[in-house]
């Protein structure tokens, strides 16, 4: 098995994908309250539908909030390397992305109110043909990584 980078999304990481699988949940919910809502002053809709969705919604709530955020954390790795960046992440499959810094077009840092809560940001990194991110980071360790990511790219294009 090839090596996982060394360096670790924060430990925060799974209450944030935790709080977003509760979220989703919640919304699920909402939609089979709704259904039940319609189906009593709709006669013709059927009644069956109403506990598969419970049992679908409640097994992948469950695995959401209490499963999965492990297995991810356990599978998000990267490195900032001179010359590249290595990204390993995945659930079921695991990938590896190596992304050579002369490809790097943009970096971004970005967070929404439930990683702000936490105080983590994601980096999101450009190239010519795709998008990779490194979530879950401490904001500061962002802002770092974005600058280290910045100068690095920036040297390159110097070297050409």
């Amino acid at each position: 098995m090839i090596e996982r980078p060394q360096e670790r999304i924060h430990p925060d990481a799974k209450k944030v994908w935790r709080l977003n699988g509760m979220i989703t949940l919640g919304v699920e919910l909402l939609l089979v309250v709704g259904y039940v809502i319609g189906r009593l002053f709709v006669d013709w809709l059927p009644l069956w539908p109403i506990f598969p969705a419970l049992g679908l919604f409640g097994v992948l709530g469950l695995l959401n909030i209490v499963i999965v955020p492990h297995i991810r954390m356990m599978y998000w790795g990267y490195a900032i390397k001179e010359e590249e960046i290595d990204i390993q992440f995945g659930l079921i499959v695991i990938r590896r992305a190596l992304i050579p810094m002369r490809r790097v077009q943009h970096v971004d840092i970005e967070y929404g109110p439930i990683m702000r809560h936490f105080h983590l940001a994601s980096l999101s990194i450009t190239t010519a043909g795709s998008n990779h991110t490194i979530p879950a980071l401490d904001i500061d360790t962002a802002r770092t990584l974005h600058q280290q990511i910045a100068t690095l790219v920036q040297s390159r294009d110097e070297d050409v």
